[in-house]
């Protein structure tokens, strides 16, 4: 019987905004699906008060959380499966290097999976939402992100090794074409809400817009897979690339905004995904679950653990 592990992925509209109950409620229902990582988005007030909110949700959840900067996106797991060993702060706090301004913030740690044993190599997880309004930021915040993927493990026999990792978020914008179920790209001039038209296209060598797919290109580029897509590719798992926001009169069609992106070794232990619908009175993004084999995954960590990199 294999370990399974349930991964969420959620941008919940403003948190419910001053809605305690709506909040309450939402959470109640991530916590339903039994998640051992919950990857969250409009986090807005949660550091308020002592950060009341995140104790809240902790508590509904019955996860651990992690805020990030500026209140924008959170990151929750599950104590018994996962332990802090690193944060990465978005915002550099040397006064040599620059950081990257993320118009909103990710939340990214090292984590170990504590089935895996004390000697294998943790993991980074990432909870990010892109730039909503700029297609160049946009862009650059995808750079960024492929930095989760570069980073580096000593091992106790001093071996550097590359760590794998899991990103999950609101991506603002699309995925390349061509991949069997993707909802399609949608008509820039269909789009009836002309600032959209601009947030969610950029201008081509030619001067003629086009729907926004580079971030997805990116980060493909650096070597992640975008899960989904890749459940669907290898596995004929349609399913997983259902739409994870639902077409309306200002924003255009049905698409696939949220998504998962794995270094490709996360992604082969990956059992399914799917996409699990909430009314929009409830929130504006669909939630988004991810079933990983656990067994798999220490057999990745350990794996990583006796190889060494010369990078």
């Amino acid at each position: 019987m294999k370990t399974r592990l349930t991964v969420l992925l959620w941008n919940f509209e403003n948190n419910g905004g001053d809605n305690r109950a709506k909040r309450a409620r939402a959470h109640k229902r991530l916590a339903s699906l039994n998640p051992h990582l919950v990857f969250r988005q409009e986090m807005p007030a949660a550091d308020l008060s002592g950060k009341a909110i995140m104790y809240e949700l902790e508590a509904i959840l019955r996860l651990r959380g992690w805020l990030g900067a500026k209140s924008c996106t959170a990151l929750f797991a599950d104590p018994q499966c996962f332990q802090p060993v690193r944060e990465f702060p978005p915002l550099a706090s040397g006064p040599v290097i620059p950081a990257p301004s993320w118009e909103l913030p990710p939340t990214a740690l090292t984590m170990r999976y504590l089935p895996a044993g004390p000697a294998a190599t943790p993991l980074v997880l990432g909870s990010y939402h892109l730039d909503y309004s700029s297609s160049d930021q946009r862009l650059t915040e995808a750079h960024w992100l492929s930095r989760f993927a570069d980073k580096r493990w000593t091992t106790p026999e001093g071996q550097t090794v590359r760590m794998p990792c899991l990103l999950g978020g609101d991506n603002n914008s699309y995925p390349v074409p061509g991949t069997p179920g993707d909802p399609p790209l949608p008509v820039l001039e269909n789009i009836k809400d002309r600032p959209h038209r601009l947030h969610r296209s950029y201008s081509g060598p030619d001067g003629r817009r086009r729907m926004d797919h580079r971030p997805d290109e990116a980060l493909r580029t650096a070597g992640l897979e975008d899960v989904a897509r890749y459940r669907a590719a290898t596995y004929g798992e349609l399913a997983a690339v259902t739409r994870t926001v639902s077409g309306c009169g200002t924003h255009g069609p049905d698409a696939r905004i949220d998504r998962y992106y794995a270094t490709p070794d996360v992604a082969d232990v990956v059992i399914s995904v799917d996409v699990i619908e909430v009314h929009e009175k409830e929130s504006d993004h669909h939630i988004v679950r991810l079933v990983v084999d656990g067994d798999g995954l220490s057999n990745v960590l350990n794996r990583h653990c006796k190889q060494e990199t010369h990078a």
